[in-house]
């Protein structure tokens, strides 16, 4: 599916891009209108991040480049690491167009009076990093950000890479593991202490805390759309408060997995057939996992729509736009074991109620698929996900906490047959989405997930 974040063939030169009615006018409007009326005109579209959480991207860009002169100098973060199960948008985004989102972090950097910015992808991401280190260059080669600094960050596989705090530490090379405060509040190379695991990471003459903006891909992606076309043109698409449309990612039971770009507020049942040309013909969908950070969709949701608000009202989260869609043979404590003994694995060890309650649900999870559980350990679990979050400085634990309570809430029915008939009644192997790649109807999952241990090693 195309739209205009997705166009029908890729654009793979400067000349391309600015051949369109949008490629550099982004940035000329923003010059000519200057950073404040920049900010007012994305808070005016209603562009909301699209990483994850939803938040408005105008009001995000207006805390930064509100802060205090002597909060020191400000950064751009692009988070382009993609590691949510289930979500491929980000890497298709930049296959399809890394100029738009370039364009978008120019925009970005002297809407809030960024000195530097930063683009943070997995090393694994070769293709990605190409793209971009070309968009990047025919920029600066075409005169549009001359004196544009940017480094591109090759961090590490882990999932943590991809919170935006613990990419604070990889951009000042230490290991993916989240600080206490955000990155508006204590950012890039202040050579405080930042309550992290590890101190320093200040520059010479560094001072104050340093404003530092994050973005997802996607998010910049838009940007250069919004100042070229308007913030009415934005908003004619999609809902009221989630404005504009979704890059989305259909894996799991579905008949040929993909990525399309919908309009806010389409139903996920549409999206299903739409994106991933619906379930075999003899199948129907159980469940849909909106990559493992929210609770669990069932088939009496398939008429919600895909936005912020409507996500929220059945009871989940809309998250980055990637759906796992489980059919009827799926077996949902194995769905369950597979998303917490990913989250268990992923977690830092900072905060040991995260990693030690997340290892226990695992294993009671474990004992129940297997046959051997009871129902103690039904009231284990239930006792771990009441302290799991507990000292939490990132939103990994209330994952665990959502996605397996939600299961234990509205599949109650499968956890008791497990116990009752002492085996699992669908014994069919379920594979955690964690995609390397997505295209032509295939999806390639990353196999060495399965052998990766809580250290973080592999066996």
């Amino acid at each position: 599916m195309t739209g205009f974040l997705l166009p029908e063939r890729p654009i793979e030169s400067i000349d391309e891009w600015l051949a369109t009615d949008v490629g550099g006018l982004g940035v000329e409007r923003a010059q000519s209108i200057g950073p404040r009326a920049t900010i007012e005109l994305m808070q005016r579209s209603g562009l909301r991040g699209r990483g994850g959480a939803g938040f408005p991207t105008g009001r995000k860009w207006a805390t930064v480049a509100g802060a205090d002169p002597s909060a020191g100098t400000r950064y751009l973060v692009c988070n382009a690491a993609e590691g949510e199960p289930a979500t491929f948008k980000d890497r298709a985004l930049m296959r399809a167009n890394p100029y738009q989102m370039v364009e978008g972090m120019i925009i970005a950097a002297f809407a809030v009076g960024a000195a530097e910015a930063f683009v943070c992808l997995k090393a694994s991401f070769e293709r990605e990093i190409a793209a971009v280190t070309r968009a990047i260059e025919e920029f600066q080669r075409a005169g549009i950000c001359q004196d544009c600094q940017f480094t591109i960050v090759s961090g590490p596989e882990e999932y943590l890479y991809g919170e935006e705090k613990a990419m604070m530490e990889v951009i000042e090379g230490k290991p993916p593991l989240p600080r206490l405060l955000a990155p508006y509040e204590h950012g890039l190379f202040t050579g405080g202490p930042q309550e992290g695991w590890e101190s320093g990471g200040g520059r010479p003459g560094a001072a104050g805390s340093n404003p530092t903006l994050v973005n997802n891909a996607e998010t910049l992606s838009n940007v250069p759309h919004i100042l070229a076309r308007g913030d009415d043109w934005f908003r004619s698409m999609g809902t009221a408060q989630s404005p504009g449309t979704i890059v989305c990612t259909m894996v799991g039971d579905v008949v040929a997995p993909d990525v399309g770009e919908l309009e806010m507020g389409t139903r996920l049942g549409d999206a299903i057939d739409a994106v991933g040309s619906g379930l075999a013909a003899d199948r129907r969908m159980k469940a849909a996992f909106s990559g493992v950070a929210n609770p669990v969709l069932t088939a009496e949701h398939l008429d919600v729509g895909l936005s912020y608000e409507a996500m929220q009202g059945a009871g989940s989260g809309l998250g980055a736009g990637g759906f796992w869609v489980l059919d009827d043979t799926a077996c949902m404590v194995q769905a369950a074991l597979t998303i917490s003994r990913f989250l268990y694995v992923e977690s830092c060890g900072q905060c040991p109620p995260c990693k030690l309650g997340s290892e226990d649900i695992t294993s009671r999870l474990e004992r129940i698929d297997a046959g051997y559980g009871d129902e103690l350990d039904i009231e284990q679990i239930q006792g771990w996900l009441g302290r799991v979050t507990d000292g939490a400085r990132c939103y990994l634990a209330t994952q665990e906490q959502r996605v397996v309570a939600s299961v234990l809430e509205r599949f109650p029915e499968e956890v008791v047959a497990h116990i009752e008939e002492e085996r699992c009644p669908r014994p069919r192997p379920l594979v955690l989405p964690k995609l390397v790649d997505l295209g032509g109807g295939r999806a390639t999952y990353d196999e060495r997930q399965a052998h990766k241990q809580p250290d973080w090693t592999y066996r």
